[in-house]
C-alpha cells in the first residue's frame, strides 16, 4: 500500500479493502500515525473519505418511535380529541359559540433525537479500535448531522467535537483519527462529560452510544452515572465483551458487539431501530 516514501497506493488498498475490509481499515488506521508526514497525511485523507463513505452506504438512520400527542387546534385539520374538549363540544352542541383554541386536536408527532459518542481510549488504541471508533463517529454523524457530540476518554475525557458545535464529518474523524490511546478507564467521568453535551440539546430524545469494553476504574461510579440517559447503548469488542454485557445488563443500557470496524453501521443500525 505504500510502495516509496511519501506515497498510499489507493488501487492496493482497494484491493485489500475488497478481500477483508476489518484488516484493510485496521492497516490504514496504523498509517496514520506514519512517521513519513507525507504518508501520515494521506492515510487520514484516504481513511476520513473512507470511513465516511462507509457511513453513508449503511442505513444508521433508525426508524425513531412516533407518539400521538394531543393539542390546540389552532389552523390545523387534523381529527378532535374528543375527550380532552368535551366541555368546548357540549358547548357547540348547545348552541353556543366555542373558540377554536377550546377544541383539542390528536396527531403524531416523531421526536427529536440527539446523541453523543462516548469512545474508550485507555490502553492501545490503533489498527482496529481506532479504525472502528473513526467508523463509530463517522456513522454517529451520518445518524444525526445537526445534534451529536463525540467524546473520548482515558482518565480524563476530550471532546472532540461539542453538541452545538457545527464541524464536517471528515474533519470529526480525522480528529478521531489523530487521537491515540493512554491511560485508565474513567467511565464514570466520560459518562459525565456526555451528559453535560447532550443537556446543550433541545432534542427531545437524548442517546449516549459508549463503546468500550467498560474495565472501569470506578465500576461504582460508573454505574449511578449511567443512570437517567433517554438511552444509554454499549458496543464492545466481540473479544473482551463480558464486562460491557454486565456493566450494560446493570443500568439497563443496550449491547451489542462488533468484531471490527466494518460491524459498525450495522450494530448501530440494530440499536437504533
Amino acid at each position: 500500500m505504500s510502495p516509496d516514501v511519501g506515497e498510499l497506493d489507493e488501487e492496493a488498498f482497494e484491493g485489500v479493502m475488497g478481500e477483508s475490509p476489518d484488516e484493510a481499515l485496521a492497516l490504514l488506521a496504523d498509517l496514520t500515525a506514519a512517521t513519513d508526514p507525507e504518508l501520515r497525511r494521506l492515510a487520514r485523507q484516504l481513511a476520513g473519505r473512507i470511513v465516511v463513505e462507509l457511513s453513508q452506504r449503511a442505513d444508521v438512520r433508525g426508524r425513531g418511535i412516533g407518539k400521538m400527542r394531543s393539542m390546540r387546534m389552532g389552523d390545523t385539520m387534523a381529527d378532535v380529541d374528543l375527550d380532552a374538549s368535551v366541555d368546548a363540544v357540549v358547548g357547540l352542541a348547545s348552541g353556543m359559540p366555542v373558540d377554536r383554541e377550546e377544541l383539542r386536536v390528536r396527531e403524531w408527532s416523531k421526536p427529536t433525537t440527539a446523541m453523543c459518542l462516548v469512545v474508550d481510549r485507555s490502553g492501545s488504541m490503533g489498527g482496529e479500535p481506532l479504525a472502528t471508533a473513526a467508523l463509530a463517529a463517522a456513522a454517529v454523524a451520518s445518524r444525526e448531522p445537526n445534534d451529536y457530540s463525540v467524546v473520548m476518554f482515558s482518565n480524563e475525557s476530550v471532546v472532540v467535537k461539542s453538541q452545538d458545535a457545527f464541524r464536517e464529518s471528515a474533519d470529526v474523524v480525522d480528529r478521531v483519527l489523530s487521537l491515540r490511546g493512554f491511560g485508565t478507564t474513567d467511565l464514570a467521568g466520560a459518562l459525565r462529560a456526555a451528559r453535560e453535551q447532550l443537556d446543550r440539546s433541545h432534542a427531545t430524545h437524548k442517546v449516549a452510544v459508549l463503546l468500550s469494553d467498560c474495565r472501569a476504574t470506578n465500576k461504582d461510579e460508573a454505574a449511578v452515572a449511567a443512570v437517567g440517559f433517554d438511552d444509554l447503548l454499549v458496543v464492545a469488542p466481540a473479544t473482551d465483551a463480558d464486562e460491557a454485557r454486565n456493566f450494560a445488563e446493570s443500568v439497563g443500557a443496550r449491547f451489542a458487539k462488533v468484531s471490527g470496524p466494518s460491524d459498525i453501521p450495522a450494530a448501530f443500525a440494530a440499536l437504533l431501530d
